[in-house]
């Protein structure tokens, strides 16, 4: 399975609550630049996991253009800023046993998004992940390893 952890876009602070935030404008166009670069990784998309938070799911509307049409999208609550990344490690392997992909995308957040690197990674410590950047974990039985980060470029 290719697993593909993606942190959502660049977020406003100006907002009732932290579910509520909403993408700027360079958060947009950093999710559009990282999409076109994510649709080079991917060719099918089986399963689209999103945060139900406003920025997770504004980043899923600009990614879901540049990408395959994913067979099945689920909103989970397990993959919000605060999660338990045990828990959204085992939920995520749960949905894509279930749908049998082999192709993932799940769009979440800080912190959960690095701790959840290190669940499914053996030995790799949780990395910091800027907005809008993703990677890619190749995940086939028991065995998982860490095929690359890419980052938004600053502009």
């Amino acid at each position: 399975m290719q697993l593909f952890l993606m942190r959502h876009g660049e977020a406003s602070f100006d907002a009732p609550s932290d579910r509520e935030r909403m993408l700027t404008h360079n958060g947009r166009y950093q999710t559009g630049q990282m999409a076109g670069l994510l649709s080079n990784h991917i060719s099918q998309l089986d399963l689209v996991l999103v945060s139900p938070y406003l920025r997770a799911q504004q980043t899923w509307e600009v990614v879901s253009k540049h990408l395959p049409k994913a067979r099945k999208c689920v909103v989970l609550d397990d993959i919000t800023p605060a999660g338990d990344p045990r828990r959204a490690a085992d939920v995520i392997l749960a949905y894509a046993e279930q749908y049998k992909a082999d192709t993932v995308l799940v769009i979440t957040h800080m912190p959960i998004v690095g701790f959840l690197v290190s669940e499914l990674v053996a030995g790799v410590e949780p990395p910091i992940f800027a907005t809008s950047a993703f990677v890619q974990i190749d995940k086939h039985m028991e065995v998982a390893s860490l095929v690359g980060m890419n980052y938004p470029l600053a502009g």
